[in-house]
């Protein structure tokens, strides 16, 4: 079994964190990914959220691209409905003519923000509808190369004047919706296990079943993404992952800005029994302990990939978690990079 791992960072504010630390972090963590062998190195895409500073994955992405060497590096993803294609197209083009054969452009349908937010940012009312977005990414995916059809907007406009190579497209989601629309477009598709909706297996074989195969992928390619915390022991890193089960029950009770916690500050919140009991996906414990765990997933999930994430309001203690994890993934036999 050959399952990489690579990384999904949000780029997280703690308590005592400006954005410039959270935008610092995010880079201290992507270099050492590159040198430990991770696949990828994705940034999310969320808006007027306290909490994240990841707002601008492109922008984010060309300094993460500028700062490593190996490693893939991209969005996870960019919200399609957000943006005209045309941009979308225009910034991943410019990426991949900087750092050819390294970009990655994840493509989500949500919005990344509450309805509000959402408004501020949509170009029109349409872009709100599921029935528009699948003629948007068709949109994108002629832009960049790959059209789908006979005619269509990539026959007047260019996102690039000349393009020797082009990023590599991925659909993300955690519903029938996207799984359908990956398959018959014949894209990789990344499902947000670690959301912990409890539909990741009938995603995954209606993806696998209905799969059209494309001129970019000749068979299904799925990546599982999971939250994970490693540290020297199962105890220490149970701590370590308190703050990530309080941010959890924080978003869905809405009680304050979900700014990561100290494991101190945490451990002594008086809602930190209720966090604990609550049923998220997230794997902690002992390198070996995690390793097991992720194996266990990809058997389970059929997964190609494994994409790894690890909440921490300490850029040390995800540094150690993905050294660690990554130690432990070869001592498996399974390399971190494919």
């Amino acid at each position: 079994m050959t399952v990489p791992l690579s990384v999904l960072d949000l780029a997280l504010l703690g308590t005592e964190s400006a954005s410039a630390d959270a935008l610092r972090d995010t880079t201290e963590v992507a270099r050492r990914a590159d040198e430990l062998g991770y696949h990828r190195f994705w940034v999310a895409e969320h808006h007027n959220a306290r909490s994240v500073a990841s707002t601008s994955p492109a922008v984010l992405a060309a300094h993460l691209a500028a700062v490593t060497s190996r490693i893939r590096v991209g969005s996870g993803g960019v919200m399609l409905p957000n943006h005209p294609a045309l941009v979308v197209a225009e910034q991943f083009a410019m990426l991949e003519a900087l750092h050819p054969g390294r970009i990655d452009l994840g493509i989500g349908r949500a919005p990344g923000t509450d309805p509000v937010t959402a408004s501020m940012l949509r170009r029109a009312p349409a872009a709100l509808t599921d029935a528009e977005f699948p003629r948007y990414l068709q949109d994108l995916l002629g832009l960049l190369g790959d059209p789908r059809t006979s005619e269509g907007v990539w026959d007047r406009f260019a996102a690039t004047p000349v393009a020797r190579s082009a990023p590599s497209v991925l659909l993300l989601g955690s519903s029938d919706f996207s799984a359908r629309l990956a398959a018959r477009l014949g894209l990789p598709y990344a499902y947000a296990h670690h959301f912990s909706t409890g539909a990741t297996l009938p995603a995954l074989r209606l993806y696998r079943e209905t799969f059209v195969p494309s001129a970019v992928l000749a068979e299904p390619y799925v990546i599982v993404t999971i939250n994970v915390l490693t540290a020297a022991t199962d105890d220490e890193a149970d701590r370590l992952a308190v703050p990530h089960r309080m941010r959890v029950l924080e978003m869905l009770t809405g009680r304050s800005e979900q700014l990561l916690l100290s494991p101190e500050a945490a451990a002594a919140h008086p809602h930190v029994d209720k966090a604990r009991r609550l049923p998220i996906n997230l794997i902690t414990g002992a390198p070996d302990t995690v390793a097991a765990g992720l194996a266990t997933l990809a058997g389970e999930t059929a997964a190609d990939e494994l994409m790894v994430i690890t909440e921490s309001a300490e850029v040390a203690t995800r540094v150690r978690s993905f050294e660690l994890l990554a130690e432990a993934w070869s001592r498996a036999g399974l390399p971190v990079l494919r």
